[in-house]
């Protein structure tokens, strides 16, 4: 998500990301989830990164969005 307008503001496991979701969702924040991949790497190695998502923000959201993550204890990226 280069050049937009959105901003990444966590990359964690499915449990992180669902529990990070419905917080912001409780302040109207509609996050972006993207699913990290490394498929270059799959033939080599048998496996992916498949597990890990990335959330991104609306960068007009990105301050209140962080404040939430400090208030979950999570580290921001």
């Amino acid at each position: 998500m280069t050049d937009s307008n959105y901003i990444k503001i966590f990359t964690g496991e499915l449990m992180e990301v669902q529990k990070i979701i419905l917080e912001l969702e409780k302040q109207d924040i509609i996050p972006v989830v993207k699913e990290q991949t490394d498929s270059g790497l799959l033939p080599i190695f048998g496996m992916s990164n498949s597990l890990l998502k990335q959330i991104y923000v609306h960068k007009d959201e990105h301050e209140k969005a962080t404040l939430i993550l400090k208030n979950l204890n999570l580290e921001l990226p």
